[in-house]
């Protein structure tokens, strides 16, 4: 899947995060801003990631700024996103039916 254009989900609120998808440069350029970074970093990086391999998204630049969100809460924010990003709002196959 392409991302078509900027957009955003999610929110600055304790145990949220806000996701930034933006259209790439041929590769995953991924920023991470959080207040458990370094106790979660490497959890929270892997969580996007393996969302946006199941999307099929290769080409994004993806702007993460968590605050203690939970990796279901992670993964939601990213498909958002990445759906909000290509416009589409007509039967999302929200969480375990994204294949």
């Amino acid at each position: 899947m392409d991302i078509k254009k900027s957009a955003i989900a999610g929110t600055l609120e304790s145990s949220d995060a806000q996701v930034t998808v933006e259209p790439g440069n041929g590769k995953i350029d991924f920023s991470l801003d959080s207040t458990v970074i370094h106790q979660f970093g490497n959890q929270i990086r892997a969580a996007v990631l393996e969302t946006l391999k199941r999307l099929g998204v290769s080409n994004v630049k993806i702007t993460v700024v968590d605050r203690g969100a939970l990796d279901c809460t992670l993964k939601a924010r990213v498909e958002c996103a990445v759906f909000r990003a290509n416009d589409q709002t007509d039967n999302l196959p929200w969480g375990g039916a994204i294949k």
